[in-house]
C-alpha cells in the first residue's frame, strides 16, 4: 500500500490548505454570526458566492470526482488529505462545491446517469448553479434497514408516480436545490435487494412538498437543512428513472463507498481543529497555579487524541486504497470499519476539547458545539454503527460458518 502523493497531487493539498488559511478561516466565524442573525439565513450570503468563485477560478472546484474530464481525477487515496483539510471548516466543501449529498448525486449521474440525465441535471451541479438532496430516509419506518421502505416509485405507461414520506434529505433547504435522488418501492414481488428504483425528481414538481426543515440537535444548519418531504402522486418520466427498475440498491452501494470516505477524512480534518484548540486552551490558561495541559489527566488525554486521530486516518486510507485497487465488493468490510470508528473517535476528540474549554465549549465563541454535533449525527447518518458492526461481523464469521455447514 502505497499513501504517497504525486506531484499534482500534493500541489493540490498545498492549494487548497493555502485557500482555507488565507480565504476562509479569516471570515468564518463572522460568517457564521452573520448567518445567526439573518432575517432570512435560508438566504446564502454574497460572500460564500464570491469564495466559490475564486476557489472556481483557482481550479479547485469538484476535486473529488475521479473522472478528469468531470473533475480533477484523483483517486480516492489521493482525494483523502484534500477532504480532510475541508473537514476543518462548516463551510470548506461548498466553497470548492465538494460537499454532501451533491457530491454523492453527482457520483451517481456520472455512474449510472444517461446522457440526458446527465446533460440536465449533472452539469448544473457541476458548475454549481444548482443544488440537489437524497431522498432516502423515511419517518414511519426503521430505516436502518432499507428493505423497510415505504414510499413508491410505479411505472405508469411512460410515466413514474412517486408517494411516500421522506425526511433528513440534506441539501433541500436551499434555495439553488432543484433536483431530488429519490429511492422507491417499484416491486414488492421481487427479490428484496432488486424491489427499489431511483428516480429523478425536479424539486418544483406539483405534489412535492418541503412539510418543515429539521433542526440537528438544535442547529438547522442554514442555508442547506435537512427537510420532512411529502411526494403525493408525482408525476415524472420514465426517463427520469435512473440506471432501470429495480437497481437502487446497487446504486446505492456505488454512490455510498467514496462517499463514507469523503465523510470520513472530513470529520478528520474536524478533530484535528478540535484537537489544536484544545492545545491551544490547555496551554493558555491556568487553574489552581498550574497550566489546564498539566491538570487532571489533561496530557494523557492530549497524547489518546493524537493516537486516535492517526490510527483513524490509516483506517480511512487503507479503505480508500481498496476501493481504488479494487472496487468496492472488497472495500465493503473496510468502509464499515471506518464508519464505525471514525465519527466515534471524532466525538470523543471534539468531546475532550469541549472539556477543555470549560462553559466556552458549549458556546457559540469556539466551533466545539457544532463539531460535535457533526460528529455524532454521522454515527446515523449513511447507516448507523449497529449495521455497519453487523456487516464487519457477518464478514469476519463467514469463513467459520462455511466449516460448520
Amino acid at each position: 500500500m502505497d499513501f504517497g502523493h504525486s506531484p499534482r497531487t500534493q500541489l493540490l493539498i498545498e492549494q487548497v490548505a493555502a485557500f482555507i488559511r488565507d480565504e476562509i478561516e479569516p471570515i468564518e466565524a463572522d460568517y457564521h454570526r452573520a448567518v445567526a442573525a439573518a432575517d432570512d439565513p435560508w438566504q446564502p450570503l454574497p460572500i460564500l458566492g464570491e469564495l466559490r468563485a475564486k476557489a472556481k477560478a483557482a481550479k479547485l472546484w469538484n476535486l473529488f470526482l475521479p473522472d478528469d474530464k468531470l473533475g480533477a481525477g484523483l483517486s480516492n487515496v489521493d482525494y483523502a488529505p484534500i477532504a480532510e483539510l475541508t473537514g476543518r471548516s462548516f463551510i470548506a466543501p461548498y466553497v470548492f462545491n465538494c460537499n454532501a449529498p451533491d457530491t454523492g448525486n453527482m457520483e451517481v449521474l456520472v455512474k449510472y446517469g444517461d446522457q440526458a440525465q446527465r446533460d440536465r441535471w449533472l452539469h448544473p451541479l457541476l458548475e454549481g448553479e444548482i443544488r440537489s438532496a437524497f431522498c432516502m430516509t423515511e419517518p414511519d419506518v426503521a430505516s436502518s434497514d432499507a428493505t423497510n421502505m415505504a414510499a413508491t416509485v410505479t411505472l405508469d405507461g411512460d410515466d413514474v408516480v412517486v408517494n411516500g414520506r421522506k425526511w433528513w434529505s440534506t441539501g433541500v433547504g436551499h434555495p439553488d436545490c432543484k433536483i431530488l435522488i429519490v429511492m422507491g418501492v417499484s416491486d414488492a414481488t421481487a427479490d428484496k435487494h432488486s424491489r427499489h428504483t431511483m428516480v429523478l425528481v425536479p424539486r418544483e414538481t406539483s405534489g412535492v412538498v418541503v412539510e418543515r426543515l429539521l433542526p440537528a440537535m438544535g442547529r438547522h444548519d442554514e442555508p442547506f437543512g435537512h427537510g420532512e418531504v411529502t411526494f403525493t402522486d408525482v408525476r415524472v418520466p420514465a426517463g427520469n428513472v435512473i440506471a432501470g427498475p429495480g437497481r437502487a440498491f446497487e446504486i446505492a452501494q456505488g454512490r455510498l463507498g467514496p462517499g463514507r470516505v469523503h465523510h470520513c477524512m472530513r470529520l478528520i480534518g474536524l478533530a484535528e481543529r478540535s484537537l489544536e484548540l484544545a492545545c491551544e486552551r490547555a496551554t493558555s490558561r491556568e487553574a489552581f497555579g498550574r497550566r489546564i495541559a498539566d491538570l487532571g489527566g489533561n496530557r494523557e488525554r492530549i497524547a489518546d487524541a493524537r493516537i486516535a486521530i492517526d490510527q483513524a486516518r490509516l483506517l480511512v486510507l487503507h479503505a480508500a486504497w481498496l476501493l481504488d485497487t479494487q472496487g468496492i465488493a472488497s472495500a465493503y468490510g473496510a468502509v464499515s470499519q471506518i464508519k464505525v470508528a471514525v465519527p466515534l473517535m471524532a466525538q470523543q476528540v471534539v468531546d475532550m476539547a469541549i472539556q477543555l474549554h470549560g462553559g466556552g465549549g458549549l458556546s457559540e465563541d469556539f466551533p466545539l458545539a457544532a463539531a460535535w454535533t457533526s460528529a455524532r449525527s454521522l454515527r446515523l447518518a449513511d447507516g448507523p454503527d449497529e449495521v455497519h458492526r453487523g456487516v464487519i461481523a457477518r464478514l469476519e464469521l463467514a469463513p467459520y460458518l462455511e466449516d460448520r455447514s
